[in-house]
């Protein structure tokens, strides 16, 4: 995990560039650069060094749920009937493989888990239960809250 340190490395024309690759990772390093005040050279020096530092972690095409046919979010609490490593981490590697979770988060409090999943609809939501999540041994209980309407989304923290 980064440190506070990390972040007060970053000087506010780093911030700017964040912001601008953050809202759209398309732009050119010329615009990028324009955007900033710098010019081209010193602008991709900046962009590079925050992705070797691994600031910038990647690029992805953010995919509409609705187009691709899994309008439906559900919330999914998991709690295991074990919790040493090895459990944890098969555990892991099992949502890893399961194409409907977009979010998986080990956590404290009244459950182990927290899991999102993009679904078609509660016939298809059934399946991924049934037939996928809870094939895993060592689930004791799951609870599903269904999503009315996605108010924010967003892959990554603002600056």
């Amino acid at each position: 995990m980064k440190s506070t340190k990390d972040v007060q490395s970053l000087d506010e024309i780093d911030r700017k560039i964040l912001r601008l690759l953050r809202e759209d990772a398309h732009l050119t390093t010329q615009e990028v650069a324009d955007k900033v005040g710098l010019s081209q050279t010193p602008c991709w020096s900046r962009i590079k060094r925050l992705e070797e530092s691994g600031v910038i972690a990647g690029y992805v095409a953010l995919l509409s749920p609705e187009k691709i046919g899994r309008p439906l979010s559900v919330i999914v609490e998991v709690n295991l009937d074990m919790h040493d490593d090895e459990k944890i981490e098969n555990f892991s590697r099992h949502l890893a493989q399961l194409p409907e979770v977009t979010d998986a988060y080990l956590t404290t409090g009244e459950y182990d888990y927290v899991i999102i999943a993009a679904v078609e609809d509660t016939e298809d939501y059934e399946g991924f239960l049934r037939k996928r999540l809870l094939k895993f041994p060592g689930i004791r209980h799951a609870r599903s809250t269904f999503c009315l309407r996605r108010l924010k989304r967003d892959p990554s923290p603002s600056l």
